[in-house]
């Protein structure tokens, strides 16, 4: 007796074949999401890099003063803060209800309080280390946040809190997701970026 002839689907060859549609979406919606998630990492690269001018180009134009590598008694520039800490310096000039900056040094107070706010609004979890430092990197060639203060070398080191941050991280050594501390870059445990800077000379 002859077989009839099929026509159509059956419920099986639907199935499979939803499943195999969703794992094309799904696909598909994490590589957008990967791509997102770079762009937003790469758009706080140049933030990160435009904020290091920023602050170059006021060291520069207040010299006599950044060029004073001392202590941050001398040179209002040399700051060590993160975010949620108390604001490095309060100027006392240069704003509405105040008196104008007179002395070099109450200009640097203004530049570095002001520099400080946009850094905030701009970086997640920002941390930001300006100092004097010959040797911004370990024995391992990782950036370190200590600063030896020698050398005669400015430094702005800065990290902030990426989109893929493994959060529960700690330790300065966290450098790999096999170590028992993991993330350290992510979590701003260690700087992600050192720019040297150079104000100038003063004399």
């Amino acid at each position: 007796m002859p077989q009839k002839k099929q026509f159509g689907f059956s419920l099986l060859e639907i199935l499979i074949s939803i499943v195999v549609l969703c794992f094309g979406v799904l696909g598909a919606v994490g590589l957008q999401a990967a791509s997102l998630q770079a762009n937003r990492e790469a758009r706080l690269q140049a933030s990160a890099a435009r904020l290091q001018e920023e602050i170059s180009e006021l060291m520069r134009g207040n010299k006599d003063i950044a060029g004073k590598t001392t202590s941050s008694t001398d040179n209002p520039y040399l700051i060590s803060i993160k975010m949620g800490d108390s604001d490095p310096v309060n100027p006392n000039c240069g704003y509405p209800g105040k008196s104008a900056c007179t002395s070099k040094e109450d200009v640097a107070k203004r530049d570095i309080y002001e520099w400080w706010k946009r850094v905030t609004a701009t970086l997640p979890g920002v941390r930001v280390s300006i100092c004097q430092d010959s040797t911004p990197y370990d024995n391992s060639g990782l950036p370190q946040w200590t600063c030896n203060n020698t050398g005669g070398m400015l430094v702005l080191k800065i990290s902030w809190i990426q989109a893929n941050t493994l959060r529960g991280a700690t330790g300065t050594d966290a450098t790999t997701a096999e170590a028992n501390n993991t993330g350290a870059f992510n979590n701003a445990l260690r700087p992600s970026i050192i720019f040297p800077i150079t104000p100038g000379s003063s004399t």
